[in-house]
């Protein structure tokens, strides 16, 4: 059964880090609906005071981090001792855990640099493991061809036989970016049980078979239940995220960049936090 939108939301600008302007796609207003999915915030600009102060050290505990460049280049360093840039097509997957301090300071691009970041939440008996950090280069995530000049890249995943880089994660993610052609119609299988959307970055699109809406980019759809996608691109043609992921349907503590599940274990958080000691993995 091809699914049916359930909703469709704006992405909405936004101020974060130390005056990073960027849009928020959905975030903590959209819990639960999004399970086990948190945050996406999209941002990008061609004027590098929109994002050149950063964001400099914070923590996150309970959550995984999903950063992924289309162009530019961020420098990253963390508490566990990963250095380096994500550049343009490269992905940075860092499962926070029992706690990680980190920066993320995106470099001048010339041109317009875009990026994403994707939280994604861990089930209560994976909140206090230790720290994961993935960094996978753009060469790394395999693109494939399908019919009628489609294309995809799997970051995690499956589509046919291929499989993406990003594996044996604590909730399983499929995460793709995929480009249609205009007027071109696109099939793609879901797990029934998973929650599934996509957000449109460019172009525009259909995204229900019962509906002649056409969605601009800057919108995320939310899909109902059902074992497949159907999308057809518009005149423009599209590309999107489309990621889908099994809810976790646990309660949520939340306070900016820690999630819990419970108002307890955040405030410890916070206090461990304050009196140094947040990093378990030295």
């Amino acid at each position: 059964m091809y699914r049916r939108i359930k909703q469709i939301i704006k992405s909405t600008p936004t101020m974060e880090g130390t005056g990073v302007r960027l849009k928020r796609v959905f975030g903590y207003h959209q819990v639960p609906l999004f399970d086990p999915f948190l945050l996406l915030d999209h941002f990008g600009s061609g004027n590098p005071d929109d994002y050149i102060k950063g964001f400099p050290w914070h923590p996150h505990r309970g959550i995984e981090t999903v950063t992924y460049m289309i162009r530019g280049a961020v420098e990253h360093g963390d508490s566990i001792g990963n250095t380096g840039v994500i550049n343009s097509g490269d992905i940075q997957w860092m499962t926070a855990g029992n706690g990680i301090i980190h920066q993320e300071m995106p470099k001048v691009y010339k041109g317009m640099m875009q990026g994403f970041q994707l939280w994604v939440n861990l089930p209560s008996n994976h909140k206090m493991i230790e720290p994961r950090y993935r960094g996978i280069r753009a060469d790394q995530i395999p693109t494939i061809s399908l019919e009628n000049d489609i294309t995809i890249k799997i970051i995690s995943g499956k589509v046919n036989k291929t499989i993406g880089p990003v594996r044996d994660l604590v909730v399983n993610v499929e995460y793709l970016d995929v480009s249609i052609p205009a007027n071109i119609q696109f099939n793609h299988p879901v797990m029934n049980d998973y929650r599934a959307f996509v957000y449109i970055f460019e172009g525009n699109g259909f995204f229900d078979e019962h509906s002649n809406k056409l969605i601009e980019r800057g919108n995320c759809i939310i899909y109902k239940d059902g074992d497949k996608i159907r999308i057809k691109a518009g005149d423009q043609g599209i590309r999107f995220l489309l990621i889908s992921g099994k809810p976790i349907g646990e309660t949520i503590a939340w306070s900016g960049p820690i999630v819990m599940n419970t108002q307890e274990e955040l405030a410890i958080a916070f206090e461990e936090y304050q009196n140094g000691t947040f990093i378990k993995n030295r």
